[in-house]
């Protein structure tokens, strides 16, 4: 019993890795990403890969009553291997040119896991959010998947031999075990740990299984479906289920979860019921949609790192159509690679040995070359200094790390150093948890338990919902429900340091900086049942709060019309300019008076809180009218104080921390 060739498979893969190059690529039509939902071409492929290699295993095992994994593994080295090992190989003379050096170890670093089968644990630890802009910059982000892949192909294998030999008349029941409690841990898993849940075997298990579960019931049938009837309506419908998804799914729903079944049963729809006479499976069988298939591999590996360095150098920011070339490239070096690589190697004439060779000299060259730039710190040498002072990411809050294996509680709540009983909690959005990975290492130092209670665009407001005024819904990051958790475990740890701040300007408006030059309108506000007004809740709470303990409040820090480390890296790398020119330039800084009219009324409020256990720290004395009068800088010669538009950098953040420090030794002076 042989496979049989499925030409309406490989329009299915064109129909997965189109939907997933389009996602990518974000291609947008009068305003709207009409492929929003285009990464569920991953899961599709997933079911693809269930289906065929559980064929090729039971196929094997009731012809001959065994499994040679000896070949079974063979021809995945064939398959995946060389061309992902040509693809990095290509990639990195075009890191040693444009990435940056903290970016450039993070991309070989996920090189070398992704080799090692594991970078999607790579990225899930690294909280890589692979929606996310900063995601978009990562050339091998897209290699979580085949990391996923290869542990399947690992594991099944095994595992299925087994059940066959001892459970043979239970197989199909442990297959729909296995799928039922796949899914049931995703959906679980996607309100609970999402990126985990994202990333991982254990809850996309099911979505290959489910294809197993196919090739189970056909081999053991000898046929697939026999009514016409339903040959005739269900491919249709498979492919309009995909379809949908592919169009109104998006990256903010629970995935994978129960709400993301329907593409899978559209998969399996059109495996399943799909026949020569039907016009569905006659439109994948045609020549574009079987050669866009049988390049797919190519494809997937070439699209995500052509995209990321794009974005890098800032080349798709400052030319909205080179993206349509971008793809036309994608193509041809996916044709390029499928003939020249794939099909070479593929290609049974092709003696294994040398396959084995070619594979060991490549891994061994990555991985040396890895090591070695890691090693030598990115090799910074490469760029002007002020370019290697740039953060990697613009999520830089989410660097906090848990030095000792604290007890995580909340969404950044990990206590550091939980011998000590002195306590420093900080509390605010991501500005303050941009602030923390440094703050956390500086009071360790000095014996602090320190304990980072902040959430992303939600300041510290008690007994207020924030809402999004055009909706009229809750902004469920800045819930009430959180709030009040935080404010309840510092009442029940007296005595402690508390340190509140933020893009407080922001938060009593509800305007981007952006918005606030062209006076648009508020987007959100607070309601409340216990205040009047977010002042006196504000100045009731701190009051309350400093009773027992220190409180030192941080002023806002400085907002920007412009993001300066991508402004920096594309005028180096685009326009060729030379970077004194650019630092000299005075059209990247933003007037003082700018940020004294957007901050009046949060330096009102932070003024209005007065008692002898409130302390203050003005981070914009930092940036504004020291180095050039009247003007906010974003920057000096030699480094950089912004992460984007307005989070504090690395550099900004110590200084920071270096004011809050000083504010702790006044505080320690008067306890002691």
């Amino acid at each position: 019993m042989k496979l049989t060739y499925r030409p309406e498979i490989d329009g299915l893969r064109a129909v997965s890795v189109i939907s997933v190059v389009l996602y990518h690529a974000k291609l947008t039509f009068f305003g709207y990403q009409p492929f929003k939902g285009g990464f569920i071409g991953v899961d599709i492929f997933f079911v693809i890969s269930g289906y065929l290699i559980t064929s090729i295993i039971l196929k094997e095992l009731i012809n001959t009553g065994s499994f040679s994994f000896k070949y079974f593994y063979e021809r995945r080295i064939r398959r995946i291997l060389p061309t992902l090992l040509f693809v990095m190989l290509a990639s990195l003379p075009f890191a040693w040119i444009y990435l940056l050096p903290s970016s450039f170890i993070d991309l070989l670093k996920s090189i070398i896991y992704s080799l090692g089968f594991s970078s999607n644990f790579y990225f899930h630890y690294s909280d890589t959010q692979y929606a996310a802009e900063s995601g978009l910059l990562k050339p091998f982000l897209h290699t979580w998947s085949l990391s996923v892949e290869e542990q399947y192909y690992i594991l099944f294998p095994l595992i299925f031999l087994i059940s066959f030999k001892y459970f043979r008349k239970y197989l199909i029941y442990i297959l729909i075990l296995g799928f039922i409690i796949s899914l049931t841990l995703a959906d679980w898993g996607s309100r609970n740990h999402p990126q985990f849940n994202f990333y991982v075997l254990p809850t996309r298990g099911w979505e290959l299984l489910a294809g197993s579960i196919l090739a189970y019931f056909e081999i053991s049938k000898g046929f697939r479906s026999k009514s016409s009837t339903l040959n005739f309506i269900f491919p249709s419908v498979g492919l309009l289920l995909i379809i949908h998804s592919i169009i109104f799914f998006n990256d903010k729903m629970l995935h994978p979860s129960f709400y993301t079944i329907s593409p899978i049963i559209g998969a399996c729809l059109v495996i399943w019921f799909s026949n020569k006479n039907e016009i569905i499976t006659k439109i994948l069988s045609t020549k574009l949609f079987v050669g866009v298939g049988l390049i797919s591999y190519s494809l997937y590996l070439w699209h995500f790192p052509i995209f990321a360095y794009a974005r890098n150098i800032g080349l798709i920011l400052k030319f909205e159509n080179v993206i349509y070339l971008l793809i036309l490239l994608t193509i041809l070096l996916s044709i390029f690679s499928y003939f020249v690589i794939e099909k070479k190697f593929r290609d049974k004439n092709f003696q294994f040995k040398k396959i084995f060779k070619c594979v060991c000299f490549a891994y061994f060259f990555i991985l040396i070359f890895s090591f070695f730039v890691i090693l030598n710190d990115g090799v910074k040498k490469r760029f002007p200094q002020i370019l290697n002072n740039i953060d990697s990411e613009d999520d830089i809050f989410y660097a906090l790390k848990n030095q000792d294996g604290g007890m995580c509680l909340g969404y950044f709540y990990c206590a550091s150093n939980k011998k000590s009983e002195k306590k420093v909690f900080l509390l605010g959005d991501s500005h303050m948890a941009a602030i923390s990975y440094d703050l956390n290492n500086k009071l360790v130092k000095k014996d602090y338990q320190f304990i980072p209670l902040t959430i992303p665009s939600c300041y510290f407001f008690r007994d207020f919902d924030k809402i999004d005024i055009r909706t009229n819904k809750k902004i469920l990051k800045c819930s009430a429900s959180e709030i009040e958790k935080r404010y309840n475990l510092i009442k029940e740890n007296p005595k402690s340091i508390i340190i509140i701040g933020g893009r407080l300007s922001y938060q009593l408006s509800g305007i981007n900086y952006q918005d606030f030059l062209g006076n648009k309108n508020i987007e959100f506000n607070y309601k409340s049942s216990s205040f009047d007004n977010v002042n006196e809740s504000f100045r009731k709470n701190i009051l309350d709060l400093s009773k027992e303990n220190n409180i030192i409040l941080i002023y806002p820090y400085p907002e920007m019309n412009v993001d300066i480390s991508k402004k920096i890296q594309h005028n180096f790398f685009l326009e060729k300019k030379k970077i004194n020119e650019f630092l000299d330039n005075k059209i990247y800084f933003e007037p003082f008076i700018n940020y004294f009219n957007r901050s009046k009324d949060a330096f009102n409020l932070l003024d209005s809180v007065e008692n002898e256990n409130i302390y203050r720290v003005y981070p914009h004395l930092l940036v504004c009218q020291n180095l050039i009068k009247d003007f906010c800088v974003t920057h000096d010669k030699t480094e950089i104080f912004y992460s984007d538009k307005h989070h504090p950098s690395t550099r900004a953040s110590e200084m920071i921390n270096d004011l809050i420090i000083k504010e702790i030794e006044k505080i320690e002076l008067k306890i002691n």
